[in-house]
């Protein structure tokens, strides 16, 4: 069986993480990598990620890498922002590469963004490739796996989705991203700024929503601190009392003036009761819980590498997890 040729894009922590499960597999194979870095340019893909080294050398201009073609797959991993990664797929996708991105606002981004979204569909029909994003969420625990146990019920008139997350051991730029050790005022500026949020919870209700033929009235998305009550340590840094743990954001589809669908995510250090719980209420109701939660990390490499397959067989333009049946462990 030939193996399918994947050329990276984006490697920071996950991309990089991202090259160790590309290279556990015997069905793919690493045929090219870029970085706008300078700084990682010549070094080996596997060695940045911490592994081997396989011969396969970092560039920053993506023509080099793509000119030569025989390239299935690019695995984009670089912004969560649809104006971003709209510049770059419209670089891409002229070489005929089918794309799988992490990028959260491209997961579902017909509403957010008719007319960018309808620019990616039209070019990749016209270079005769698909695109989808994909991750832990948006992409499955707060979209695509509510949907699928949807499927057992005969009637649902309400969803409501939670991720709740200890970052005490998570990487320091998660806990960053969460605004932990922030004070209020600080957590608020960013808030305001759009640099701290969750970037997804929009996308994931619209998602939902359209599977299930619900109309929208809108969509709310409201942000709040987690305050310490006492000075939290960690390993890597000391939250006062009084300064942000972390972050909770919950998102709300309201549907004929009455809300139909919430999301919960809530992350911050010493959280308790790690968890990720989907409610659906409805004939059957449906209460699914899974206890500490799923790694984000881990799921976010792993749903990208398992989508690889599928991608090949999708039609052209731009796709969602929605037009997927379930991607599995390969």
């Amino acid at each position: 069986m030939e193996k399918i040729k994947v050329v990276q894009m984006g490697l920071g922590p996950i991309g990089n993480k991202e090259t160790q499960y590309l290279l556990e597999r015997n069905t793919v194979e690493i045929v090219g990598a870029i970085d706008s870095d300078p700084a990682k340019a010549g070094q080996d893909v596997a060695a940045l990620a911490g592994l081997p080294p396989i011969g396969v050398e970092v560039s920053t201009d993506v023509e080099q890498v793509l000119r030569r073609g025989g390239v299935d797959v690019l695995v984009l991993t670089t912004t969560s922002g649809l104006a971003s990664v709209h510049g770059q797929l419209a670089q891409l996708l002229p070489y005929r590469v089918h794309i799988v991105s992490s990028c959260e606002e491209l997961s579902y981004p017909w509403q957010t963004n008719h007319d960018l979204s309808a620019r990616i569909d039209r070019l990749a029909r016209d270079n005769g490739v698909a695109v989808l994003s994909t991750g832990v969420n948006p992409g499955f625990l707060m979209d695509f796996l509510p949907l699928v146990l949807t499927g057992v019920c005969r009637k649902v008139s309400r969803i409501r989705v939670e991720r709740i997350q200890d970052a005490t051991f998570r990487r320091i730029p998660f806990q960053q991203k969460i605004g932990a050790g922030l004070t209020p005022q600080g957590f608020a500026e960013k808030v305001k700024a759009g640099t701290l949020r969750h970037v997804g919870l929009t996308e994931s209700i619209q998602m939902i929503a359209a599977s299930l033929g619900w109309t929208l009235d809108r969509t709310e998305d409201i942000i709040t601190p987690i305050i310490a009550e006492r000075q939290t340590r960690t390993e890597a840094m000391e939250v006062k009392a009084g300064d942000a743990l972390g972050v909770q954001q919950i998102g709300r589809g309201v549907v004929a003036g009455e809300e139909r669908i919430t999301m919960v995510f809530r992350a911050a250090i010493g959280e308790p009761d790690s968890r990720d719980r989907i409610l659906i209420e409805g004939d059957p109701t449906i209460d699914s819980t899974i206890q500490g939660g799923v790694n984000g990390d881990v799921a976010t490499c792993a749903m990208l590498t398992n989508a690889i397959p599928s991608i090949l067989k999708a039609p052209p333009g731009l796709r969602t997890m929605a037009d997927f049946a379930p991607h599995h462990f390969l």
